[in-house]
């Protein structure tokens, strides 16, 4: 049953790209670290990511695509891929980083994928030149999970997740913009799954530094997810006060999950609206 649902959901988001795939090309895949990552055994699954590069490139951005699985495993239901060939129909460079799962025992749950979402963004920085990008034009989106991960990088880059091994590492890992879809975990009452209380009048978790280098947000939720998009009012409500620029969508009746959906409805159209909230900000 599962499967069937994967499938159908698979099916259902390739509509969202249907008539835009034509500028996506194959990707690439390289692993993340030079040797293993940070507190790993030598036998452990080394993280890598995939390099979707377009066609025909109309933009220097590069956008690091993060998938769910609640830090145990990675969900493609979010159909990433698909997420990677719609912003390659735009002319926009696409990573999908295939973080380390499941969560690391005696750890903060976010940790593993923490710290290879630093070292990704740095890794972009250190081959800006050769994939014909901007170092300045870096951001992140990111599903459940990958949302909470998107916040982490964008709010606490300049909190060092891992002790740098190399000149890459030299480099800064702040994003310039984050998109982070119906993320998890952001409340006190769902700190390790659904909220308790649907996130009412629950403070925020005390993950997200929100440091100088917190950049622009697009946040995107369901007013019906389990995963409360009162966790989203949150983070909004943090940049405003900020005086950071941020957008936020959240639409009725819709639940957690719903990435892969199809057009014709009302919110069917959500992936369109974080890119034009990217051109709005040059991106």
């Amino acid at each position: 049953m599962k499967r069937m649902i994967a499938a159908l959901l698979v099916a259902l988001a390739s509509l969202v790209v249907a008539n835009n795939s034509q500028n996506a090309c194959a990707f690439e895949e390289f692993q993340l670290w030079p040797a293993l990552a940070p507190g790993e055994p030598e036998d452990a699954p080394k993280p890598t990511y995939e390099l979707w590069t377009p066609d025909e490139k109309t933009s220097d951005t590069c956008l690091v695509v993060a998938p769910g699985g609640a830090y145990d495993y990675l969900s493609y239901e979010n159909a990433s891929d698909l997420i990677a060939k719609y912003f390659n129909s735009k002319g926009v460079t696409a990573v999908i980083l295939k973080y380390r799962t499941p969560r690391r025992k005696g750890l903060p749950k976010h940790m593993a994928a923490w710290q290879d979402a630093q070292r990704m963004v740095r890794v972009v920085r250190a081959r800006a030149k050769e994939w014909e990008i901007n170092p300045d034009k870096i951001g992140f989106i990111g599903f459940s999970a990958g949302g909470h991960l998107a916040l982490m990088v964008a709010t606490t880059s300049q909190t060092p997740a891992y002790e740098p091994i190399d000149e890459i590492d030299k480099l800064p890992c702040n994003v310039n913009f984050a998109v982070p879809i119906y993320p998890a975990y952001v409340l006190e009452d769902g700190v390790n799954g659904p909220n308790v209380n649907q996130g009412n009048d629950s403070p925020m978790v005390d993950d997200f530094a929100f440091d100088e280098k917190t950049p622009p947000m697009c946040l995107v939720h369901g007013d019906a997810d389990a995963y409360s998009p009162m966790g989203s009012v949150a983070v909004y409500a943090k940049l405003r006060k900020m005086n950071v620029p941020a957008e936020l969508h959240i639409f009725t009746k819709v639940g957690h999950g719903f990435v892969a959906s199809p057009p014709n409805n009302h919110y069917g159209n959500w992936l369109d609206r974080a890119y034009y909230w990217m051109q709005k900000l040059g991106y």
